[in-house]
């Protein structure tokens, strides 16, 4: 039994596990949506965020890093209720969706493929042709407009036959 609770004890103070797990959050979560790139199809910045830090934290639990259980634990726990916080805030106010999720960008409009918008999202043309087709299009004269949604999905808006 003593063995059982040396497992599952606090090595560390929680607070700082908090701290600790609550500034990377926030740094990466920084980095991801301000500094990183959005890749057609790819997950949500969050989403994304979130499976890293999570898979870390447990790793660093599992394998030893933390002395206990217990610590891993209160890390992953901070970091659940972050993004539970930030789901909750983002659903309850336009105005924190818009700070956290991307702006769609027009990747094509009437048919013309905007350059800007696919360099600055380091996008090629090769890239956006292969996505257009999984929908179906091979004519851009077709495309009223596509845009990078901010989970990075394509969504195209086509002119009716």
């Amino acid at each position: 039994m003593d063995a059982l609770l040396e497992l599952v004890r606090l090595e560390q103070p929680p607070w700082q596990m908090v701290l600790r797990g609550s500034a990377i959050y926030w740094f990466l979560l920084i980095v991801f949506r301000f500094l990183l790139r959005r890749d057609i199809g790819s997950l949500g910045v969050a989403d994304l965020l979130f499976v890293v830090l999570i898979a870390d934290a447990s790793s660093n639990a599992m394998q030893g890093d933390y002395k206990t259980i217990g610590d891993g634990l209160v890390l992953i726990l901070t970091l659940v209720t972050w993004n539970y916080l930030l789901d909750w805030a983002s659903y309850r106010s336009p105005r924190v969706w818009r700070l956290l999720a991307p702006r769609p960008e027009p990747l094509v409009r009437h048919g013309q493929i905007m350059h800007r918008t696919l360099r600055r999202e380091l996008i090629t043309v090769e890239e956006l042709m292969a996505k257009l087709r999984e929908k179906g299009i091979e004519d851009l004269s077709r495309v009223r407009v596509a845009r990078l949604e901010g989970d990075g999905q394509l969504s195209v808006l086509t002119y009716e036959p």
